[in-house]
């Protein structure tokens, strides 16, 4: 293992070692903070809650950002703690994207930004494994309007090592099927709230992904239920069924249009209730700056069938891609882990191209 393996292994795991679920990333933001004030100005290092932005927001150069988000899920009850095996690393947001984290620290230890093409920033912010419109990213737009100059940002959300463009929209929607209650023995005489989303279900099971190309990219929209709830004893009809339907929707469609495609499908069936709007994310495709990161990295390119702050990014004016060196499919897995190779190649390539990048 190299060097710099070696350096980005233990960053990662002294990373993992601090917990930090989704509302709890004070000690993580206080340790970032205290390594920030070690290798940047005071001037450039600015504090939001348990969110912060690094670097300088006025500068000639083309602004690049490199974000990511401090929070992970929340603990599973089989994790262990964290460790070094072999050439992989185990702990809650290994991949997700405490991985991620310290390559964007080393990146801003090493490289001379005072020197390069471009002018870098760091954003990390809290509550992004949450609801939409809490994660900690919002507020720190509302506060430092100067983001929305950012040229170029680079989410280091894990993506096996390939540049993601865009990202699919998400909706989360409560559907709500009224009945009466009534003895299970009797039947007739109530109205089974449960039988009556049969229909709908029905139709869902049948349902078919949906292929969106935007340029080159395949986008896929889906409709799934992700959660129920109903019934309140065994030998009663259900009077209340409740459903929660998780609709992904391809980029260049809007929220408004996506909530009308709910509407149609579920029809006077059920009550609907919108509890989670996240946009989609633009493909940048034709940024000067996306074209130097895939010419001087080749890097391959592919779609983010996923959300991703890429989208709040799009919502405000920026462009930003999805790159970092976890496993997707680690992500919220118990014991989850992270390849220790991945977060060097992810360093040399973005050392690359902020080096190079005009």
């Amino acid at each position: 293992m190299s060097d710099l393996a070696t350096r980005l292994a233990q960053s990662t795991l002294a990373l993992c070692r601090i917990p930090s679920p989704i509302g709890e990333e004070r000690a993580l933001a206080d340790h970032v903070e205290r390594w920030a004030h070690a290798h940047f100005p005071r001037r450039e290092v600015f504090r939001l809650g348990h969110s912060l932005v690094l670097g300088s927001l006025v500068d000639s150069r083309p602004t690049v950002a490199l974000v990511g988000h401090l929070d992970t899920v929340p603990a599973h009850p089989n994790d262990r703690e964290p460790r070094i095996e072999g050439e992989r690393i185990f702990g809650l947001g290994s991949s997700d994207m405490k991985g991620g984290l310290a390559v964007m620290m080393a990146l801003a230890e090493d490289l001379p930004r005072a020197e390069l093409p471009v002018n870098l920033v760091v954003v990390l912010y809290e509550r992004e494994e949450g609801p939409y419109l809490e994660s900690g990213l919002g507020p720190l737009f509302e506060t430092r309007p100067e983001l929305k100059r950012v040229k170029f940002g680079i989410a280091m959300e894990p993506t096996d090592g390939v540049v993601q463009v865009g990202c699919v929209g998400s909706l989360h929607v409560t559907l709500r099927f009224k009945g009466r209650s009534a003895h299970s023995a009797r039947p007739w005489q109530g109205e089974n709230a449960i039988h009556k989303a049969g229909p709908l279900l029905a139709r869902l099971l049948e349902l078919p992904r949906r292929e969106v190309m935007y340029g080159e990219f395949a986008f896929y929209e889906v409709m799934n239920i992700t959660k129920a709830s109903g019934g309140r004893a065994r030998n009663v009809i259900p009077e209340a069924f409740e459903l929660n339907l998780n609709y992904r929707f391809a980029p260049g469609k809007t929220v408004e249009r996506a909530q009308q495609d709910v509407r149609e499908l579920v029809g006077d069936a059920a009550e609907v209730e919108f509890t989670d709007l996240a946009p989609s994310g633009r493909v940048c495709s034709d940024n000067p700056l996306f074209q130097q990161l895939m010419t001087l990295t080749g890097l391959p390119a592919a779609s983010k069938q996923a959300w991703t702050d890429v989208a709040r990014f799009s919502e405000f004016g920026v462009d930003a891609v999805n790159f970092g060196p976890g496993e997707t499919a680690q992500a919220h897995q118990a014991n989850e882990c992270a390849p220790i190779p991945a977060l060097s190649v992810a360093y040399e390539k973005l050392a690359t191209f902020l080096k190079q990048a005009r």
